[in-house]
Parts: structure tokens; C-alpha cells; sequence
């Protein structure tokens, strides 16, 4: 799917809302709704008040991590993304040339590939991660990852932003350390406007919330490619509270492309979810479906990203064609630290 908008270069956040001005929150962002075609415009802090009593938060724990280190491929400076760990021991990883506005671009691999990472860590590029593509490699990496990453990583940035932001920027108000210290490369970033006064009136108001995970990997920017697989986890407890709400009145809504693709992972043909962990492959798409996600918030993506896909798959082409017209003449803001956009089922 590609939509037939152009995203003008001003409407791109370049930095966090609560750094745009004094008193501003994560929840001072704006909230596109849609319900089937019909769209409406709010802040983000009147969530509550689009949901209703009995509705089903989907939430993505995962942490970031600090995944861009700097390096030397040779004499070149390069910076490198660490993206997925493999059950082998290996990591996908990204290179990518610094281009002097302390940003990057991607810079091809190739088989053997060695660079010099700081404490003494050295990787080196063994195969492809998706055969044909040359942008993400498994990587042979000298020593551990994570205390590299603790003690010299720092936040994947891309160009459309101002300025490097500490981690705490990129953690979302649900991300929960894991036990084996893995994390997201990328922020789940539509879990980003929450705060804990706002999930406090949410809950106080009769939504609920199921917890999944999903590690996210480093995101296809220039060449938006389909996603590649990724480690996700769906708990016994949260298999029942969606399918209890199922059962009832509520609406599951998924906060975030990845906790829909955590959760319809762990959903059978039956419907029925079901505690599941692991790798998962799955892309979802209008043919394929969703089999219990009614609706979905989410940010607002480039005309040319593969998640247009799953969004078509929850609300249907004319919603989002729909939607995004509306966002461009109301000049919402892309990206990680932009506006968000809330999909729903049309009302009757």
C-alpha cells in the first residue's frame, strides 16, 4: 500500500513535545481518530474519553536500547545499529556512514566486513539477514553486547531530528526491563504520548490493559521493507483478558504496529489467544487479516512504509486514505515524537 500524499519536510517532529515549551507533557500531542471514514480531532489527553468502559489496551513493554555505536570499518568512520540478537549467539546489525549532521545513511555490506567497535569489541559481517538484501547482516561479535551497548550506545537518531536525546526520551511509560537484558532497538513509539496520570484515568474510567512484548528491530527507513522476524512474548494472563473481552462488549484496541504483531501471532485460525513466545515472521496485511484486534493507535507513517499495510488490514483503505487527508490539512506531526492516530471501527 502507498498512499498518494506527500508529507511535507516541515511537518516532521523534529524534537519531543514536552521540549516545544514550558508546562508541555508527553500527552500534549494530537489525536486523530478515526471511525471508519469519519475522522475527528482532539489532544491526546482526551483518549479516555474515545474509549469506553470494558475496551482493551494492548501494550508493548519492551525497553530500548541504546543500539547505535560508533565504529571503524577500516580507516572510515562508521556508526553501526544493533538491531536482533540470534539464538546462535550473532546479531543483526546495520552499518550505516555518518553524514557530518550527526545523522547517517545506510552503507552497503559485505561478507567479511570487519569493524572496530570501542572497549575492544570487534564484529565482523558474515551472511545477509534476508537473502537479496544487503542492509541488515548477521554479525560475528567479539564480546558482549549489552554492557557495549550500557556504556558506549546511544539512541538510534535519523535525520528528520534536531538532536541526539538522552534514553530515558525513548522509553515508553510501559517498557519493563527484561530478565535477559534485550530490548527494542527502535522505540514503540505509539506508546509514547502515555503518562502515568493518564493510563491512572483510563483505568479509572474501565479500560483495561494487557501487557505483550515484541523486540522491535531496526526500521527499514529508506527502503521500507516488510518486516523481518522478531522475538515476542504474550502471557498466560493477557491470552485471557483479550479473549474475555472478546467474549464481552469491549474492543481490543493494540497501542502500536508491534503489539499487533505480538498478539496476532499468538492467535489461532479459531480466533482465540492463546500464551506464546518466540520468534515470529508474521506480516500482516489486508488478504491476511486480524483476527482480534478491533482497532489500533498508532503513529502516523510515511506514504511508502510496509505498517501502511497492517493499517489497511484493521480499518480498510478508505479509512486511512481518509484519515491521512485529514491529517495533512490539519498539519499533524510524523514520526516518533509526532502526533498520534487513533483507528476505530465505524460506529452504527
Amino acid at each position: 500500500m502507498t498512499l498518494a500524499v506527500q508529507v511535507p519536510e516541515e511537518l516532521s517532529a523534529r524534537v519531543p513535545v514536552e521540549q516545544r515549551g514550558p508546562g508541555l507533557d508527553r500527552d500534549d500531542v494530537r489525536l486523530l481518530v478515526s471511525r471508519g471514514t469519519a475522522v475527528s480531532h482532539h489532544g491526546f489527553a482526551e483518549l479516555p474519553r474515545q474509549l469506553r468502559a470494558g475496551d482493551l489496551l494492548v501494550v508493548n513493554t519492551s525497553s530500548t536500547l541504546a543500539a547505535a555505536v560508533d565504529g571503524r570499518a577500516g580507516h572510515a568512520r562508521v556508526v553501526v545499529h544493533f538491531s536482533t540478537r540470534g539464538d546462535d549467539g550473532r546479531w543483526a546489525v546495520e552499518l550505516r556512514d555518518p553524514d557530518g549532521t550527526g545523522t547517517t545513511r545506510v552503507r552497503a555490506g559485505a561478507p567479511g566486513t570487519a569493524v572496530r567497535l570501542a572497549g575492544g569489541v570487534g564484529l565482523v559481517l558474515e551472511e545477509p539477514l534476508v537473502a537479496g538484501s544487503g542492509r541488515l547482516w548477521w554479525a560475528r561479535v567479539s564480546g558482549p553486547v549489552l554492557p557495549l551497548l550500557r556504556e558506549h550506545g546511544r539512541p538510534i537518531r535519523y535525520s528528520y531530528t534536531e538532536r541526539d536525546q538522552p534514553l530515558s526520551v525513548y522509553q515508553t511509560v510501559f517498557a519493563l526491563p527484561s530478565r535477559d537484558g534485550a530490548g527494542s532497538a527502535e522505540m514503540p513509539s505509539a506508546a509514547r504520548p502515555f503518562t502515568a496520570r493518564l493510563v491512572t484515568e483510563l483505568v479509572s474510567r474501565g479500560v483495561q490493559f494487557a501487557p505483550v512484548r515484541l523486540h522491535t528491530g531496526v526500521a527499514s527507513t529508506e527502503a521500507h521493507e516488510r518486516p523481518y522476524p522478531e522475538r515476542f512474548a504474550v502471557p498466560e494472563a493477557s491470552a485471557r483478558l483479550i479473549n474475555a473481552v472478546r467474549a464481552g462488549d469491549g474492543r481490543v484496541v493494540a497501542v502500536g504496529t508491534t503489539a499487533v504483531r505480538a498478539v496476532e501471532s499468538a492467535t489461532g485460525p479459531d480466533g482465540v489467544v492463546r500464551a506464546a513466545e518466540g520468534w515470529t515472521d508474521l506480516v500482516v496485511t489486508p488478504g491476511r487479516g486480524v483476527r482480534v484486534v478491533d482497532g489500533l493507535l498508532t503513529g502516523l507513517h510515511e506514504p511508502e512504509a510496509s505498517h501502511l499495510l497492517m493499517l489497511e488490514a484493521v480499518a480498510g483503505r478508505a479509512a486511512i486514505d481518509r484519515g491521512y487527508e485529514e491529517a495533512l490539512r490539519e498539519r499533524y506531526l510524523w514520526h516518533e515524537f509526532g502526533d498520534v492516530h487513533l483507528l476505530l471501527p465505524a460506529e452504527t
